[in-house]
């Protein structure tokens, strides 16, 4: 036999074997994962799959059920697609001709009271007294969100142009009245207020949209940052709106956060505020302002249909706190495709990336293990039955990919 032919045999003898053991670890994994069936009821799905894209388990997986918390995958993708890797929230600080202070408010979901300090230090180079402290949440309609109640629970926050610390307050009593638990942020007579009429003796208190209590609490948050920097306010804290054709701008605040940063407090703090923040915004650069939570909606359901070519799930907000979201495990999968190379955004525990999802009667789970050869395996757990969680089946379904 010539040395060429004996060349071209033992290369082709060689890629058989290759493909042959190479399909072998999928078969044994998919044999191991097969024992999850019993564990998935019929309101539930499960879909495992390797980082080839090859499916090792899967079922129930077209039917449509509640995401819950995963759901902020999909706000994450859709704000860093429309939003750009560049972008950065920001504020805008006016004077006008009767030496009022005016705050425009274009979303900003982090100004919180490290942040309103710093720049009320900048403020306070730049101004000495004003009179009235004007504030402008015009950048966004009126938002009601769908599955947020009256909770005191801060993922029932309400949402706004102009907002700070999340619009939550938390803080206890001692002798003498209330303190703030919080070092870093004051107990105002604004939220004192709250706390007296709500009859609280600890814990947080909720800032509503009622009588705009959200934007006032902002503003008072900075007049008193303003005060501790000498900037002297000789009037009240009102709504308002910026002219920009007559109003001189003062500073522009641009966050410290990109939007990645954003979307790794989004995601690992699981916290419904910021996602709902992106939503919107992300409706306005698709659309115009105002924002509004249809245009978010909107604009989510054009990034799912154009950009991953998916039609079959139901959006009603961004957060995954409403029950009126619908989507099934392939298509969540889908969205794991498209979030990987942003993993390491999500919380992360030994070899799981993941985001965790929990409403009454609903647990679910999404993201990807590590596989120990610099590839990533994708899950989706979700359980809509009542009384159950993601727990065992994720225990089983780690053991089998060891």
């Amino acid at each position: 036999m010539r040395l060429k032919t004996k060349y071209h045999i033992f290369w082709l003898a060689l890629l058989l074997f290759c493909l042959l053991h190479a399909g072998r670890p999928a078969s044994l994994y998919a044999e191991k994962l097969d024992r999850l069936k019993r564990l998935v009821g019929k309101r539930d799905a499960v879909l495992v799959a390797d980082s080839q894209g090859n499916i090792l388990f899967s079922e129930n997986s077209d039917k449509k059920l509640i995401p819950a918390s995963t759901l902020k995958i999909l706000t994450s993708l859709a704000a860093m697609h429309y939003l750009g890797p560049d972008f950065r929230f920001v504020t805008e600080f006016y004077t006008d001709s009767d030496s009022n202070l005016k705050i425009k408010g274009y979303g900003d979901p982090l100004l919180i009271s490290e942040v309103v300090a710093e720049i009320s230090e900048t403020l306070g180079t730049r101004l000495e007294t004003y009179n009235d402290l004007v504030l402008d949440h015009s950048y966004f309609d009126p938002i009601i969100i769908p599955g947020v109640t009256t909770t005191l629970n801060p993922y029932d926050a309400p949402n706004g142009a102009l907002c700070a610390n999340f619009n939550t307050v938390y803080f206890k009593r001692r002798k003498g009245g209330y303190v703030s638990a919080e070092p870093q942020t004051p107990l105002l007579p604004f939220a004192v207020k709250k706390i007296k009429k709500l009859g609280l003796r600890r814990g947080r208190v909720i800032f509503s949209r009622e009588e705009d209590e959200i934007t006032l609490y902002a503003g008072h948050l900075f007049r008193y940052f303003l005060e501790k920097e000498g900037v002297k306010s000789h009037g009240t804290v009102r709504l308002g709106t910026v002219r920009k054709d007559i109003d001189t701008l003062l500073f522009r605040y641009v966050s410290k956060y990109p939007i990645e940063a954003v979307i790794s407090k989004l995601l690992k703090h699981s916290n419904n505020f910021i996602a709902n923040q992106t939503f919107v915004v992300s409706g306005i650069k698709s659309d115009s302002p105002p924002g509004t939570l249809e245009k978010g909606v909107r604009a989510v359901s054009a990034y799912m249909r154009n950009a991953l070519n998916l039609n079959d799930i139901r959006i009603a907000e961004g957060s995954g706190i409403s029950r009126e979201n619908r989507i099934s495990a392939k298509n969540m999968y889908r969205l794991l495709q498209e979030f990987e190379p942003y993993h390491g955004l999500m919380r992360h525990e030994g070899r799981e990336f993941y985001k965790t999802g929990s409403l009454s009667g609903v647990k679910t789970r999404a993201g990807y293990i590590e596989d120990g050869k610099g590839g990533l395996y994708r899950f989706v757990v979700m359980i809509n039955t009542p009384g159950k969680s993601t727990s065992r089946i994720m225990s089983r379904m780690l053991n089998a990919l060891r």
